[in-house]
């Protein structure tokens, strides 16, 4: 396993700025969600990026809530996000903030930003400004209150916090430009009037600032350095920029930014996450379908292959859609390592050993890794009368077949040497109930002599094994990219996957009747499995299929 450090053009960026001195030598990123929704697979690429920077440089990274707008956050979204960031491996120690925290702050530089004739108090309805702002290729029309005096829009700013208006009566934009080409800088409303409780800040406050002028400002009011951030936010720099240089703050730090993470068969934006839970068509945002880094969990990925797969798909400044089964190779390749193995049958055939005593019970080793023998041992239980699967006996079968047939030989995993001497039926349906077989004592660890068994088959004893439910997961939709055809009128919930979820019963070895939850294992020949926090009725564990043993996504 390498230990070089990833190499990219942010650390390129930040190794320079080390070289030269800049910031006084400081690293400080910041990690800076919307606690409106839960987080996904996307948001752990900046989790890593952020975090992993911080450790990289020995230096440290924020988490700071976004949180601006009352009407959509909870302290709900906001723990879950903590829990996300601490299972993803990373702390924030005592850096935790919020950009309520500087409402004050942020109130004080607004009344700045008046006094310099730098923002107005506007009294365009919403559909007015979103009419007089212009297109890309035309300018924007000046406000008819962009002339207000200093004293007209301190006094009306003032009474805008004093509650003394309504929702929407007024907005406080700053003046910049209105025939800027980027459209960001025609005048941006920075300020508006809300009266939603705030679930830090109660009722204390009914204006709130947007986002682009409340995060240049908290980022410096924290001194961080680099503000990362993906490509939508390229544009609305020049606005970061002119906010932090008109208020002359004394920390001016750099937004960089990079290409966000996007996936196949499966969508990241917010707004429909919510509307999958919200219409039922998920059971919430932790369904173990869902990207989100609750679900991911519950389904049994492990944190560091998502942190793996992060560091292998680099930082760019292209934008590029992941084939979901590059992550799951990552998962995969992280639990062949370090899960131990269980034998299960999924589709029961029945055995009986014939030369086997009635009652009788033999205790067998298996290895619970067979690579890595410090994983050590565990005991299989054989008894007279087993399951195999059903896949794994043919009574015509095609010569390259090296399973169970009529009269022929294959060995019990870990096991010894069976042969097939009888075939049973039901005598109505004519289908094949069991089969009556015998083993040869002398096989046990060892190939017989002058006969050729090449087949090995996977099997559990019926009395000293426990049925199980297993979930079974697959794409959560039936196309690449489900949202591409929305601007036609076609709903992306027009091709969620009704097969994305099936639940298949198993019998399972019985050492993995005490599994804990997040507890996983390879199911020989079957794939990955995650123990979850729910049980059967009668107290067996249930497991969730994490990924395949390969890729078989068609």
């Amino acid at each position: 396993m390498t230990t070089e450090q990833p190499t990219d053009f942010i650390r390129n960026i930040i190794k320079e700025d080390l070289r030269t001195g800049k910031n006084g030598g400081a690293v400080v990123t910041r990690f800076p969600p919307e606690p409106n929704g839960y987080l996904h697979i996307g948001h752990a690429k900046s989790i890593c990026l952020n975090f992993g920077l911080a450790q990289e440089f020995n230096s440290r990274c924020h988490l700071r809530f976004d949180d601006t707008n009352p009407e959509k956050e909870s302290d709900e979204y906001k723990n879950s996000i903590k829990t996300d960031v601490h299972w993803l491996g990373f702390d924030w120690g005592p850096h935790l903030y919020h950009a309520s925290d500087y409402f004050e702050q942020l109130y004080e530089y607004a009344l700045q930003f008046i006094r310099m004739g730098k923002a107005y108090v506007c009294s365009l309805s919403a559909e007015e400004m979103r009419t007089t702002r212009g297109t890309l290729s035309e300018p924007g029309q000046n406000s008819p209150y962009r002339d207000r005096t200093v004293e007209e829009n301190l006094d009306l700013f003032q009474r805008m916090r004093a509650r003394e208006f309504p929702d929407g009566a007024h907005v406080l934009r700053a003046k910049i430009d209105m025939a800027s080409g980027n459209v960001n800088l025609r005048d941006p409303v920075i300020y508006r009037i809300r009266h939603v409780e705030h679930h830090q800040t109660g009722n204390t406050w009914c204006i709130y600032p947007m986002y682009d002028y409340t995060h240049c400002v908290s980022d410096a009011l924290e001194g961080i350095t680099h503000s990362l951030c993906t490509l939508e936010f390229e544009d609305h720099r020049p606005l970061y920029d002119w906010c932090l240089e008109t208020l002359k703050t004394p920390c001016h730090p750099q937004q960089i930014e990079f290409a966000r993470l996007e996936f196949t068969y499966t969508v990241t934006s917010k707004r429909r996450l919510k509307q999958l839970v919200e219409e039922n068509w998920v059971s919430g945002w932790a369904d173990p379908r869902m990207p989100t880094i609750q679900g991911i969990r519950k389904r049994g990925f492990p944190p560091s292959a998502i942190r793996k797969f992060c560091e292998m798909i680099g930082v760019s400044k292209k934008k590029t859609t992941i084939e979901m089964s590059v992550l799951e190779g990552c998962v995969r390749d992280e639990l062949n390592d370090t899960t131990p193995r269980v034998l299960s049958v999924l589709d029961p055939l029945k055995v009986v050993l014939l030369n086997f005593p009635e009652g009788k019970t033999e205790i067998l080793q298996a290895p619970n890794h067979p690579q890595n023998p410090e994983f050590g041992k565990r005991d299989l239980v054989l008894t007279r009368e087993i399951y195999i699967e059903r896949e794994d006996f043919m009574e015509d079968p095609p010569k390259d077949y090296f399973r169970l047939r009529p009269g022929g030989e294959v060995r019990l995993r870990y096991g010894y040497v069976m042969r097939c001497d009888k075939v049973i039926r039901d005598p109505q349906t004519g289908v094949i109930t069991e089969l009556h077989c015998e083993y040869d004592p002398a096989t046990l660890g060892v190939n017989p002599v002058g006969r050729k068994v090449k087949g090995v088959v996977q099997w559990v004893s019926i009395e000293h094994s426990f049925t199980t439910p297993l979930r079974m997961y697959d794409r959560l939709f039936t196309v690449p990219e489900p949202a591409s055809r929305e601007k036609e009128g076609v709903p992306f919930t027009q091709f969620f996957n009704s097969d994305s979820l099936r639940v298949q019963e198993a019998h399972v070895e019985s050492s993995l009747r005490q599994a804990t939850p997040e507890s996983r294992f390879q199911f020989e020949r079957h794939g990955y499995f995650c123990c979850t926090d729910e049980r059967t009725p009668d107290g067996n564990p249930i497991f969730n299929k994490i990924v395949s043993l390969r890729d078989g996504w068609k």
